[in-house]
């Protein structure tokens, strides 16, 4: 996931997003193909390769296409789409594979990117791409698609001035860090993903088992994290609903900050519980796994949603490609540093450690987010270019724009 982006996410401008999410399957495939006859470790970690590669690939085209064909009303919903079944995912396979092998597991897992290859046919391409390539009929009958409206001239033309003037820009590795708007669409985004991964999510995904038997629980390992991706997957679709009513920010602010609030309470019982502070914690036993639900449903409501929803919404169309290849390149190191980050705190200073690491992260992020998070809600993907630039929107003549 750290490579593939790099590599691979032109594949948006040169072929489309469609075919690209078309490709994105294939890696997937390839993936759990391996790792169902594999026989040793080194099969594994080429599935776990393949798997990289299309995640690499998802995350740097499915919020672009996601942006580009949905309106300001329900962009919020419907760029949730993705984050919604990477945690449906991370539940059924951790159910599945609580009852069978990793061969049929695989073989099971195999049929999702398979059904995904096979009606991602009927879908149709970003009118973005269409019109970018010139393709102005096939960007019309998209739009009729996407609207159900038959006269759809209007919309036209105003896409039209909006990409024309958008790829008006050269859209340079360069201009990804010295033009103003891009740079603060850059800025945005690593510091979504930063905070989202420093609040912790990526490792109490990785170590749900362990904080949940280190806590004195008796659930089973699979059980809790059934629970964790459960709750997850069921408060996800509730920040779905109230991202539009609420706005980005103010969920971003509100998911944040009482998630470090909640993990600096854990924190202080994990460190009450490894050092003699003369505080009897017996009573309060049940801190721990109703902490980590509460931080959870917390997570789901803005800071699990915000930052893939953005992708797609931040970056002007000649330099998107760059820019969500970019952030999905910072997306796999962090994943990578701060799980191992985890293992190294807790084994050298106790498992208070972490979680208070994570805590003042979120609570700091609470206060830079402020400055460094643009409110999109309800705003076209121009209109957010133009807020970027601190300018307001010059209207083209339609008739006149070529």
């Amino acid at each position: 996931m750290v490579i593939s982006p790099f590599l691979l996410s032109r594949l948006n401008d040169i072929i489309g997003r469609k075919p690209t999410m078309l490709v994105s399957a294939l890696p997937y495939i390839a993936a759990f193909i391996l790792a169902a006859v594999a026989k040793n470790i080194w099969v594994f970690y080429a599935s776990r390769l393949f798997t990289g590669i299309g995640d690499g690939l998802v995350f740097s085209t499915v919020p672009m296409y996601i942006g580009e064909i949905s309106t300001p009303k329900v962009r919020g919903a419907w760029g949730n789409a993705l984050t919604f079944a990477i945690y449906l995912g991370q539940l059924l396979i951790t159910i599945i594979g609580s009852y069978c092998s990793v061969e049929v597991t695989s073989y099971i897992c195999i049929c999702v990117p398979i059904a995904f290859l096979l009606l991602s046919f009927f879908i149709p391409e970003s009118p973005y791409y269409h019109i970018m390539k010139g393709n102005f009929d096939a960007a019309k009958d998209t739009l009729r698609k996407l609207t159900g409206v038959e006269d759809v001239e209007e919309a036209f033309l105003q896409l039209k001035s909006d990409v024309h003037r958008q790829m008006s820009e050269t859209g340079t590795w360069k201009d990804l860090f010295f033009v103003d708007s891009n740079r603060k669409a850059l800025f945005a985004g690593v510091f979504l993903r930063t905070s989202q991964q420093l609040s912790g999510i990526g490792t109490f995904a990785v170590y749900t088992q362990y904080i949940f038997a280190k806590s004195g629980g008796d659930l089973s390992p699979e059980v809790s994290s059934i629970i964790f991706f459960g709750v997850i997957c069921i408060f996800n679709l509730v920040g779905a609903y109230t991202l539009d009513i609420f706005g980005r920010r103010k969920s971003y602010i509100v998911s944040i900050s009482f998630g470090g609030v909640v993990l600096f309470v854990e924190a202080f019982y994990f460190f009450a519980e490894q050092h003699d502070i003369g505080i009897n914690i017996t009573s309060f036993n049940w801190i721990p796994i109703t902490g980590m639900l509460l931080y959870v449903v917390f997570y789901s409501i803005g800071v699990g949603i915000v930052p893939t929803l953005m992708l797609g919404e931040l970056f002007s169309a000649s330099i998107k490609s760059k820019g969500l290849g970019l952030l999905a390149v910072c997306f796999g190191l962090l994943v990578c540093i701060i799980t191992k980050l985890f293992h190294v705190m807790t084994t050298n200073f106790g498992l208070y450690s972490p979680f208070l690491l994570f805590s003042l992260s979120s609570l700091t992020s609470t206060v830079l987010a402020l400055y460094l998070i643009p409110e999109t809600k309800g705003k076209t993907l121009e209109e957010i270019q133009q807020s970027l630039k601190d300018t307001k929107k010059i209207e083209l003549p339609m008739t006149e724009v070529r």
